[in-house]
This record gives C-alpha cells, sequence and structure tokens, in this order.
C-alpha cells in the first residue's frame, strides 16, 4: 500500500526568529519514500539540515519578520501490516542491558520515574516480566486515562496524568513509557503519522501522533496507549526520551501558530 502524508504549519512572528524544526520522516523510513520527500517555506527560507542525538533529522532557519508557513509532503510505501506482536519478548536485566538503552531507563522532562516507581511497583510488581508486563501497563493507561484534545497541555508530565486520568496521545505515551522504565524495561517516545487506516474513521481533525517503543528481546517493540490495539501505517518522525526531544518546532522567540493542517491518507495503487 501506499500513503500520502503532509503537513501545513503557519506561525506568525514579529521580528525575525531562530527555529529548529522537527518535520521530516525518520531515516528508518527513507527506503520506503517513493521520490522525494518535499519540505518548503513560504516566504522561502534556507534550512540547513542535521541529524541529532537520537538520529532525528532537523532543520534550522531564521523565520522572518511576519512569519512563516511550512509545507511538507510525501508518499510513503508501507507493507500494510499492523504493529507486531510478540508474546514471547523478554525483558532483559537492567545489568545485561546494552550501555545505549540506559538512557532510557533514566527520569526525563515529562517522565518521572522518581514520582512513580511506587505506583508502578505496587500496579504491575506481580505482573509476568516482558511482553506481558508492557501489555498490562498499556492496558491500564489506556482504562485510566480519559482521552480528549481539550486536556492538552504542553507542560503536562506522566504524574499530571497518572493523577488528572486524562490527556491527548502524548500523555498516554508518557505514562505508559514512565511505568515501563520503573520496571527496568526501556521506552523511548515515538511521534509520526497515523492515518484511520483499518479502522473507522475519527470525525476530528488529523494530528500527529504520539506513541511508545519498549525494548525487549534486543529489539524495539510499538505499543500505543491510547488505542490499544495494533494499528496500520505508522510513519515515525522522530524518537527520543520524551516529547521535548522530538518537538515539531522550537522557536527562540515569540512566535503564534495560526494554521496547523495534516494529512494522512491511503492511495490507491494501479
Amino acid at each position: 500500500m501506499q500513503i500520502k502524508v503532509g503537513f501545513e504549519i503557519t506561525y506568525t512572528a514579529a521580528q525575525p526568529t531562530p527555529m529548529v524544526i522537527m518535520l521530516s520522516i525518520h531515516p528508518s523510513r527513507y527506503a520506503d519514500i517513493v521520490g522525494t520527500e518535499r519540505l518548503s517555506t513560504e516566504p522561502d527560507v534556507p534550512i540547513g539540515l542535521y541529524r541529532d542525538g537520537f538520529g532525528n533529522v532537523c532543520g534550522r532557519l531564521v523565520a522572518p519578520s511576519g512569519g512563516v508557513t511550512f509545507r511538507g509532503s510525501a508518499l510513503v510505501r508501507d507493507p500494510g501490516l499492523p504493529d507486531i506482536v510478540n508474546p514471547a519478548a523478554q525483558q532483559l536485566p537492567v545489568d545485561q542491558l546494552p550501555d545505549d538503552m540506559l538512557l532510557y531507563l533514566m527520569p526525563s522532562r515529562y517522565c518521572e520515574t522518581d514520582k512513580l516507581t511506587d505506583v508502578a511497583w505496587s500496579l504491575f510488581g506481580n505482573t509476568p516480566q516482558g511482553w506481558a508486563r508492557v501489555q498490562a501497563i498499556t492496558d491500564f493507561v489506556h482504562h485510566h486515562v480519559t482521552f480528549g484534545y481539550q486536556h492538552a497541555h504542553h507542560m503536562k508530565s506522566a504524574h499530571d496524568v497518572y493523577e488528572s486520568r486524562a490527556g491527548v496521545c502524548r500523555d498516554f505515551a508518557h505514562l505508559a513509557l514512565t511505568f515501563c522504565r520503573c520496571m527496568g524495561i526501556p521506552a523511548r517516545y515515538c511521534t509520526g503519522y497515523l492515518g484511520d487506516i483499518g479502522v473507522p474513521p475519527d470525525p476530528a481533525p488529523m494530528d500527529f501522533s504520539g506513541w511508545f517503543e519498549v525494548y525487549l528481546s534486543g529489539q524495539w517493540y510499538t505499543f500505543d496507549a491510547r488505542h490499544n490495539t495494533p494499528r496500520i501505517g505508522r510513519i515515525l518522525m522522530a524518537t527520543g526520551r520524551d516529547a521535548a526531544d522530538v518537538a515539531l518546532t522550537t522557536s527562540f522567540g515569540r512566535m503564534t501558530l495560526t494554521k496547523f493542517v495534516v494529512v494522512t491518507d491511503e492511495v490507491a495503487v494501479a
């Protein structure tokens, strides 16, 4: 199958403002891009690309006085298969984890393991290790938290989500991956495109999606605490410790978001 993805995002600014953007498809999906991924700005502004410490593609620019509009589009091949489910995947003891996995056990900006460790062990200490434990965590968060865009707040942390029991997809991911870290399972935050493929259409406007991955049996596996079902057509854009590492845009000055449109559609192949 092929999936058409894209976005149009507009910011206004009173003066020239440096920015970092993370709006490109992740390098792990480069081989699946049909033709060329397109990224443009209006007005035309030079963008310098670089890779961050997590391997994500980032861009540097200076938005002119008045603001800037970002437009992106790509056609991506996808196998059309749901997220992998592997109940046999095992949790590795912390002392046997690769060095670069230890980062994903540590607390981070939105994932306060120190505040939630006792809660995690009281809830999941008796669950079987490995896949079953991660699934138990995902099930709990899915039922514990109510989804709603009115609950979104850029300062909300995993502990806040646990107490308020409401949030958006990134909040579901933050709480679930924090519980995983508390239980000694490396977990990272993911952002990208997720269209309504293989599921009933969602009448709400399309948005980028947040989910999480865990490291079991030597590889990363996808989990989604908001939807809590294997989904088709995820297109990864970036990974990090939490949403702070994968912000779509970061401005070094005052800017106002005035337009935000995301498109994810399956395309018929002749």
